[in-house]
């Protein structure tokens, strides 16, 4: 159910001073803990988010575990975010692209709005058709990876608006990752850190962020 939200100044205002206030950050506080209401907010992020003909071809590894924190840390240059934020998302795209996948979705379709399955037949050979010419083009791992930074942005803001730091990271060995992981049909392409800061041990806290100027990064038409 799509819920009407009125909009105000003050929310654009918050929603700026939000973007504003997040950075990548580099010290956690290991003390302390997303809460699960929080977390369940994070991850319908995640779910939510958009991907190219709604196919969604990745899966999201959520860790809390402290042990398996520690056997990833390696595999991630030593950083600390690993160990230290409360919770570690992995975001695995899949390898490839098959018509079994593609009609997995279409079933869905067919389960959340009661449609027949026979009004979904052009649709579903228009995906089956893009996911054959990526596979056949060598490039079905490019396009199933973009997908999962989708998510990672909308992860991202989400945190940031309910005052939760978040870092992705791509300083990590895939494949080690892939092993420690167990995954075989996906792989490993971005990480997010997610928790709170430890502000007096992190240099970069107090620090102005650093962007471009409108003039130079938009391009008005």
């Amino acid at each position: 159910m799509k819920v009407e939200i009125e909009k105000t100044n003050e929310t654009n205002e918050t929603i700026l001073d939000k973007l504003n206030w997040r950075y990548a950050t580099k010290q956690y506080d290991a003390t302390k803990k997303i809460s699960a209401e929080d977390w369940e907010t994070l991850e319908q992020s995640l779910i939510l988010a958009p991907s190219s003909f709604g196919l969604q071809p990745y899966k999201f590894i959520v860790v809390t575990d402290q042990a398996m924190k520690e056997k990833l840390k390696p595999a991630a240059w030593g950083q600390s975010q690993i160990t230290d934020a409360s919770h570690i998302v992995v975001f695995a795209h899949k390898k490839t692209q098959t018509d079994a996948d593609i009609e997995h979705y279409v079933d869905r379709i067919v389960e959340v709005r009661g449609v027949e399955r026979e009004t979904m037949t052009d649709y579903e050979n228009v995906m089956k058709g893009s996911a054959k010419k990526a596979v056949d083009g060598g490039y079905v791992e490019i396009w199933n990876s973009r997908q999962a930074y989708i998510a990672l942005g909308f992860l991202l803001q989400t945190a940031a608006l309910l005052n939760i730091d978040a870092t992705p990271m791509e300083g990590f060995d895939a494949a080690q990752f892939n092993e420690i992981l167990g995954l075989t049909d996906y792989s490993a392409v971005v990480v997010a850190a997610v928790g709170y800061r430890d502000a007096e041990k992190d240099w970069l806290a107090d620090l102005p962020k650093v962007r471009f100027s409108e003039d130079e990064l938009i391009v008005r038409i």
